[in-house]
C-alpha cells in the first residue's frame, strides 16, 4: 500500500536542477514504458530503445506536433539511459542532459508532459527507490540531508547515513533482540524445569541492545545542530563594531560598515559556516537611548532577539573598555554570552594584554547571566577575546569558543551511527522504552509471554526506522519535504 499521491510505475517526469542559467539543466524521467515515450521526440528514437542500461545516447529532443507537421528541434542532448532494477528507483528511467538556460529547460519538460508524463510528486523518485526495494528509509531521509546541508561536517553526517551506518547500525541493534526472541522461544517449547524467568534466557543481549539504543538517542541533540544550526547574536553599543565582524565572519560585505552612530537600524541575517556547525548569524542595532523611532524599534528588535538565541556575541569596542549600559545588558541576558572586546588593531601596544584600551573590558564565556549572579563596579573579568575584523586577528580563537559552547556535552568525533531526523529519535526511544520493560520484566514475575510482547514492540518500532513497518501516513510527510526533482 502506497500514500494516496502516489502511482508506482505511472511515468513521471520532472526537472531535476535548479531553473537558472547554467552550463546543464537535467530533466528526469522514470515509471513504465518510459524509454518508449521519449524516443517519440528523440530524433534517433531506434538507437535509444536498443540503447542497454547505463549508457549514454546522443541526439536532439524534437517537437513533431506542429501545425506544419514540421520537426522543431528543442536542443541538443544526452541522455542517460537505466534499465530497470539497476536504476536508482528500480525502474526504467533517462536522463536528459540539456543545456542549462531555463526556456530550455522547461520547454523539454512540456514536451515531456505532453507525451505522456505527468508531473513527479515531491520526492516521488525516491519513493519509487524506497518501494522498489533500493533503499531503505534512513537512506532516502538521507539524501534529503545531503541535499539541505550547510557545511561539509553536516554533509559528512548525511553520507555516512547514507551509505548505510544507520541502517546496519539498527540492523544490528535488531539481531540481538531477535537472538534473545528465539532463545525464549526455544524455552517455552522444551522447558527444562520450574526455573525463574531470570534463569531461563540469558539477559546480555538485550542489556546490549538497551544501551547502544541509548547511545542512537543520544546522538539526536548534536545531529540536529549540524542539521539546524544555531542562531547566533551579535550585539553591543554602536560603534561596537558588530557590522565589521559581521561581514568578517561572512566573508563578504554584507552590512554597512560606518563610524556613524545608529547606521544599523534593522537586523541582518546570513548563513556562516563555524567550525563545521551551520550558524545562522544575526547582525543588529546598536543599543543605545535613542529618540529616533525607526532605530528605537531596531534596538527593541535588537534585544529580542538576543533573548531567543543559542549564543550572543556581546561586543565591546576594546579601545573604550565596558560601560555601566553593557554591564546592563549583560545582568539581562539569559542566554550563553561571548564577551568580544573589538578593534584590537587599533589598541596600542600598551593595552593590547587586556580586553579593552583605556579601562579593561569585562566578560564573560561559557554560561548564562542568571549563573553569573550579576556584575558589578571592578569584577575581575572572567573571560573575554579579542579579535580585530580588519587583520582577522582572534577570529580562530572566537571560533573555537562558539563551537565549544554550542557542542558542550556532545561527542567531539562522531564515529558511530547517528539519528537523522526526530521521527527516527521518536521510534528509538520507543523501542528502548520496550526493551527497558522486557529487561524488568524478565528481573520480575511477569511470564515470558510478556517479554515476548516488548521485544516484538521493539521490533516494530525500529522496523519503522529503517521503513519494514510504516504507515502511510509517515511516509508522506516523509516524502513530501524533498524536492521535486529527488
Amino acid at each position: 500500500m502506497t500514500p494516496a499521491q502516489y502511482a508506482p510505475e505511472e511515468p513521471v517526469s520532472s526537472i531535476a536542477t535548479a531553473l537558472a542559467p547554467a552550463a546543464l539543466g537535467i530533466v528526469r524521467v522514470s515509471g513504465k514504458n518510459c524509454i518508449e515515450l521519449v524516443s517519440k521526440v528523440f530524433s534517433r528514437p531506434r538507437a535509444l530503445l536498443e540503447a542497454a542500461g547505463n549508457t549514454l545516447v546522443h541526439g536532439w529532443i524534437v517537437d513533431k506536433k506542429k501545425d506544419d507537421n514540421q520537426p522543431v528541434l528543442i536542443d541538443e542532448v544526452m541522455l542517460g539511459v537505466y534499465r530497470a532494477p539497476k536504476s536508482f528507483t528500480g525502474e526504467d528511467m533517462i536522463e536528459i542532459f540539456c543545456h542549462g538556460g531555463p526556456s530550455v529547460v522547461t520547454a523539454i519538460q512540456s514536451l515531456m508532459l505532453r507525451s505522456g508524463f505527468r508531473e513527479a510528486n515531491r520526492g516521488e523518485y525516491t519513493f519509487r527507490a524506497y518501494i522498489n526495494g533500493k533503499t531503505d528509509l534512513t537512506r532516502a531521509e538521507a539524501v534529503r540531508e545531503i541535499i539541505e546541508s550547510r557545511t561539509d561536517t553536516s554533509r559528512s553526517h548525511a553520507a555516512g547515513r547514507l551509505s548505510g551506518n544507520l541502517f546496519d547500525e539498527i540492523d544490528s541493534i535488531k539481531k540481538l533482540i531477535v537472538d534473545t526472541l528465539a532463545a525464549i522461544e526455544v524455552e517455552i517449547e522444551y522447558p527444562e524445569d520450574e526455573e525463574t524467568i531470570a534463569d531461563s534466557f540469558d539477559l546480555a543481549d538485550i542489556l546490549l541492545a538497551a544501551d547502544r539504543l541509548q547511545t542512537l538517542a543520544d546522538s539526536w541533540r548534536g545531529e540536529k545542530l549540524y542539521q539546524d544550526g544555531a542562531r547566533v547574536v551579535l550585539a553591543g553599543r554602536t560603534n561596537a563594531g558588530k557590522s565589521s565582524l559581521f561581514n568578517a565572519i561572512l566573508k563578504e560585505e554584507r552590512a554597512i560598515v560606518s563610524e556613524v552612530e545608529g547606521t544599523t537600524r534593522d537586523w541582518l541575517e546570513s548563513w556562516a559556516g563555524i567550525n563545521g556547525i551551520p550558524v545562522r548569524l544575526f547582525d543588529t542595532a546598536g543599543l543605545r537611548l535613542t529618540e529616533d523611532v525607526v532605530e528605537a524599534r531596531g534596538v527593541e528588535l535588537s534585544q529580542n532577539l538576543a533573548q531567543s538565541a543559542d549564543l550572543v556575541l556581546y561586543l565591546v569596542d576594546g579601545r573604550f573598555g565596558m560601560c555601566d549600559e553593557d554591564r546592563l545588558f549583560l545582568d539581562g541576558c539569559t542566554k550563553p554570552v561571548i564577551v568580544v572586546s573589538t578593534k584590537a588593531d587599533m589598541i596600542s601596544g600598551a593595552n593590547r594584554g587586556r580586553c579593552g584600551g583605556e579601562a579593561p573590558a569585562e566578560g564573560v564565556a561559557e554560561d548564562t547571566a542568571a549563573q553569573r549572579g550579576g556584575w558589578s563596579e571592578g569584577e575581575t573579568s572572567p573571560s573575554c577575546i579579542r579579535v580585530s575584523s580588519k587583520t582577522s586577528e582572534g577570529l580562530s580563537e572566537l571560533f573555537a569558543r562558539i563551537s565549544q559552547i554550542l557542542t558542550a556535552g556532545l561527542p567531539t568525533e562522531r564515529e558511530q551511527a547517528g539519528l537523522g531526523s526526530a521521527r527516527q529519535k521518536d521510534c528509538v526511544l520507543a523501542a528502548l522504552e520496550s526493551v527497558r520493560h522486557a529487561i524488568v520484566s524478565a528481573d520480575g514475575s511477569y511470564t515470558l509471554d510478556a517479554v515476548i510482547q516488548d521485544l516484538e514492540d521493539a521490533l516494530d518500532n525500529l522496523g519503522e526506522v529503517t521503513g519494514d513497518v510504516t504507515p502511510d501516513d509517515v511516509l508522506g510527510s516523509i516524502f513530501a519535504n524533498f524536492c521535486v526533482g529527488k
